[in-house]
């Protein structure tokens, strides 16, 4: 009778072993007790890092050493992270009215960049369709004064300025050579 149960447990199939043998052996493969002890000497780890880094000296003369931490002692913002954004980015959210009124000043500074005709007629295209489209739907802010733009009025504009902008080029690139020197059987006497 004593053997008897020591060979159906040996005869047994993988599915009847019990489930803390399964459990056992599950984390042996997987690592699961290897995974645990890394998490668990994780903070002794940083923390001897920092104490190298201490000793060789790297946090010596850090900019800022000395000096309080700005906006410390004043009351609690929940949304200072997203204003420190805004001003480092300089991030601006204008009403669509005050966005296309400066978008319109800033257009002609805009379309010197571009090269092609093309491309400058495609943007002063894009720029009036932002225009209809804000006349036609109602947003918050002042009300929309910025009219579309003349697109073959600003083509013309446009080609005015590249052609002074490049013969100015021509001019400055043509002061700035040298005269070219005579050679000596050139020279008159």
């Amino acid at each position: 009778m004593s053997d008897r149960p020591e060979q159906s447990r040996e005869n047994a199939r993988p599915t009847e072993r019990s489930s803390a043998e399964d459990e056992a052996e599950r984390r042996k493969r997987s690592g699961h007790s290897a995974a645990h002890a890394r998490i668990a000497n994780q903070a002794s780890w940083v923390d001897q890092q920092v104490r190298v880094a201490m000793a060789k000296g790297d946090f010596d003369d850090l900019p800022g050493t000395g000096k309080p931490i700005k906006d410390l002692g004043t009351e609690h913002d929940p949304d200072w992270w997203l204003k420190r954004l805004v001003e480092r980015e300089q991030i601006t959210v204008l009403p669509p009215s005050v966005a296309l009124r400066k978008e319109d000043a800033e257009l002609d500074a805009r379309l010197d960049t571009i090269a092609f005709e093309g491309d400058v007629r495609r943007e002063v295209e894009e720029f009036n369709e932002r225009v209809i489209r804000a006349r036609y739907s109602l947003s918050p802010g002042p009300p929309l004064i910025t009219m579309p733009r003349d697109v073959d009025a600003t083509l013309a504009a446009w080609r005015d300025r590249r052609t002074a902008r490049l013969e100015a080029q021509r001019a400055a690139l043509a002061a700035s050579r040298p005269a070219p020197r005579r050679r000596w059987w050139q020279r008159r006497p």
